[in-house]
């Protein structure tokens, strides 16, 4: 938040302040068609006030106006927090009352509407533990585990703490199974599609006028993975999500982009590989390769860390079963094929 107090009188004792909300989101802030801000004006019915954007004017005697902009200012900070101001919070800070703490054990930040984001499951915990230690971590597993939300969650964390300067978000840029031919647009209307599960995190956790600031002063990057060679990504929080669909010169790329006070996450599926089959997966070959590398964490998720619809989870066991009864119906008809001679 930045605060601004422009003095004049108007009359014989009256005085104007400006104050400046840019640090948290008008809707967020205001409230549903203003709600919060009819309360704080109920409140404060001695001076006059008005808000238009991330701009607050306020009129009235000094001390009045002064206390206004404190109660303010705690305002912001919870909304920052939080993502959201309840009229009780509200309240609670013009009486002088510490507003509720909503501390809850490991939650990373709070998303839209205050809505705690933690690790779920053990290992979702793990990964939250597993990046603190290393600058470079690999989250592993089937879908629906939560890898990618919660790497994207620790990125959000880190940037609003002011660890670092910028999240940099990656996917390559490969069809599942599918060929999509000709995408019409511009490069952003071509390469946007692929990379649209992470945006939907993003907006999960953060509001949309300051989403849309930090992409256009560039504090979030959101690009394919061919667009990552030739830069030294300093001072941010790097998440390559599908990884599994990295060749092996991609992600070595890749990995080399790290630069001084950064962090990575590398995540994948090495179930869910899309690469043409006589292309090998680059994450298959760098798990392999620095398996012994001091700094780097790794996480293994399974199907009981799934937490979408109960459904993804018997869906990934019965895809389990098959391919596990397909794979010994194969070694059973090689058995036969070719039979050993002694």
């Amino acid at each position: 938040m930045k605060e601004k107090a422009c003095f004049g009188l108007v009359g014989n004792y009256m005085i104007e302040r400006i104050i400046i909300i840019d640090s948290v989101d008008p809707v967020c802030f205001y409230g549903v068609n203003n709600a919060n801000m009819q309360l704080i004006k109920n409140l404060y019915p001695k001076i006059r006030i008005s808000a238009r954007g991330a701009v607050i004017r306020v009129i009235g005697e000094e001390k009045e106006t002064l206390d206004f902009e404190e109660k303010i200012k705690e305002m912001c900070s919870y909304a920052e927090e939080y993502n959201n101001l309840p009229e009780e919070v509200i309240i609670d800070i013009v009486k002088g009352e510490a507003p509720k703490e909503l501390k809850r054990d490991n939650v990373i930040i709070y998303g839209m509407n205050g809505k705690p984001i933690s690790g779920r499951t053990p290992n979702q915990q793990l990964l939250v533990e597993t990046f603190a230690k290393n600058d470079l971590t690999f989250a592993l597993g089937p879908a629906g585990t939560g890898k990618t939300y919660i790497a994207i969650a620790l990125a959000v964390r880190a940037l609003k703490n002011r660890e670092v300067r910028k999240i940099i978000l990656s996917r390559p840029a490969v069809e599942a199974g599918e060929k999509l031919g000709f995408l019409p647009g511009d490069m952003k209307d071509k390469i946007d599609p692929y990379l649209q599960p992470l945006y939907d995190a993003l907006e999960d956790m953060i509001p949309a006028v300051k989403l849309k600031e930090y992409m256009e002063s560039k504090v979030i990057q959101i690009a394919p993975l061919a667009f990552m060679r030739g830069r030294t990504l300093n001072d941010a929080i790097i998440v390559l999500d599908e990884a599994q669909n990295t060749t092996t010169h991609q992600i070595k790329m890749f990995l080399t982009r790290l630069g001084m006070n950064a962090k990575m996450i590398v995540t994948g599926d090495v179930t869910q590989i899309d690469l043409p089959k006589s292309t090998r997966s680059g994450l298959i070959q760098a798990l392999t390769v620095l398996k012994d590398v001091p700094g780097i964490g790794k996480v293994e998720f399974g199907k009981k860390d799934i937490v979408r619809h109960h459904l993804v989870q018997r869906i990934v066991e019965a895809y389990e079963k098959h391919d596990a009864a397909e794979k010994a119906d194969k070694n059973i008809n090689e058995d036969i094929t070719n039979p050993d001679i002694n």
